[in-house]
């Protein structure tokens, strides 16, 4: 499984540009003891259904991004569908409380991405001759996106076949994607290619594959796991790993007593990591320095144009913009968990951009209806 999305700038070569700089740690907090970045769950699953209260957003996301059989396409990587993006379908689906596009986006998953033996699904399906599916590897996230809205569509619609089928698929993640390190249980990225085992610096995890808001819901309804313990984990390692930028890698190393940037990965804050503060504003709870650092990098131009940029972490340096409106909508959430500013008119529309900031957009939108609705 290799990095799934990058702009045209780094797309261009850049990556090669900064295996010179990858031996480089991340430094420490510069005093002190790591703080944790977010509550332990507290137990109260926050339903998402019926969330995505926007006009016209979800008919449009749908329209331009799910096929009639329920595939959610990514338009920009050549028309591929993930486990990530069907994962996104789902729970975008059931924000909208659309119980027939959740079906088919479920019944399409279900089978063409799960192939595998051990009930996870497998992480890219492409188009064009079989096998579309041709690296059978899972991918974690995916695995936790659907397992979570398999579990809040239970809940809400009371289909006990949805539920029993996220709880299935949530434990199947922790059993074979669940590691014990230093840091606690840890989610690697799959079950193949991440492991102390697999790769010198291993293990190797990738921050925003730490969904938190799905770990709290888990942690009611799938209670035979640790889920708070792993959300702690991820705090830890966020808090640790953070650095002289305070934004997180996309890819660090665990290897060592502290994280730093794996190998063979370019050491940048980007398309990957963008979605760190998402999920950590989404999470009842979450403290002040665990967001602030996003907030200081992105206010230069203020909250309706702020400076988001894919960053070297070694020289501090924005390399590329994130251009696509889409993903203002995760600094607006920023802003408005830390300081309750109101999300600017211009993100509450029905417009679409590309497939991912359109699914960012949408779920920096569900996220504030979910926990912070004075900022509407």
């Amino acid at each position: 499984m290799t990095v799934r999305r990058f702009g045209p700038l780094l797309r261009l070569g850049l990556a090669a540009i900064f295996v010179a700089t990858l031996g480089v740690g991340l430094l420490g907090l510069p005093e002190g003891e790591p703080t944790d970045a977010v509550a332990a769950p507290s137990g109260v699953v926050a339903p998402l259904a019926g969330r995505l209260t926007v006009p016209g957003l979800w008919t449009a996301y749908a329209a331009r991004f799910v096929t009639p059989e329920g595939r959610v396409v990514d338009d920009v990587n050549g028309g591929v569908s993930h486990s990530e993006s069907q994962g996104y379908g789902m729970l975008l689906a059931l924000a909208a409380d659309d119980r027939d596009a959740f079906r088919r986006i479920w019944t399409w998953t279900r089978a063409n991405l799960f192939l595998r033996p051990d009930g996870l699904a497998s992480w890219r399906w492409q188009p064009g001759p079989a096998p579309n599916v041709r690296d059978p590897n899972n991918a974690s996230d995916g695995d936790v996106l659907i397992a979570w809205a398999l579990l809040q569509a239970g809940d809400a619609w009371s289909d006990p076949a949805f539920a029993a089928a996220g709880r299935r698929l949530a434990r199947a993640v922790w059993d074979r994607n669940v590691v014990k390190t230093a840091w606690g249980p840890t989610l690697l990225p799959a079950v193949a290619g991440f492991r102390a085992g697999d790769r010198r610096d291993g293990p190797v995890i990738n921050p925003s594959y730490w969904i938190f808001p799905a770990f709290a819901d888990f942690d009611r309804l799938v209670p035979d796991r640790d889920w708070s313990g792993l959300a702690a984990a991820g705090a830890k390692i966020l808090a640790s790993g953070r650095g002289a930028t305070g934004l997180p890698a996309e890819w660090l190393s665990l290897a060592g007593h502290d994280p730093v940037p794996a190998d063979g990965f370019p050491a940048v804050f980007g398309y990957n990591a963008v979605r760190v503060p998402l999920y950590l504003a989404w999470t009842a709870g979450v403290k002040r320095e665990a967001l602030a650092p996003f907030m200081t990098r992105w206010s230069k131009e203020g909250a309706d144009a702020p400076a988001m940029a894919v960053v070297d972490l070694a020289g501090g340096r924005d390399l590329e913009s994130f251009a696509d409106p889409g993903y203002r909508a995760v600094a607006a959430l920023v802003a408005c968990a830390l300081e309750g500013t109101r999300i600017p008119d211009a993100l509450r529309t029905a417009d679409v951009d590309h497939y991912y900031p359109a699914t960012l957009r949408a779920l920096a939108l569900i996220a504030v209806e979910m926990r912070h609705p004075t900022c509407w």
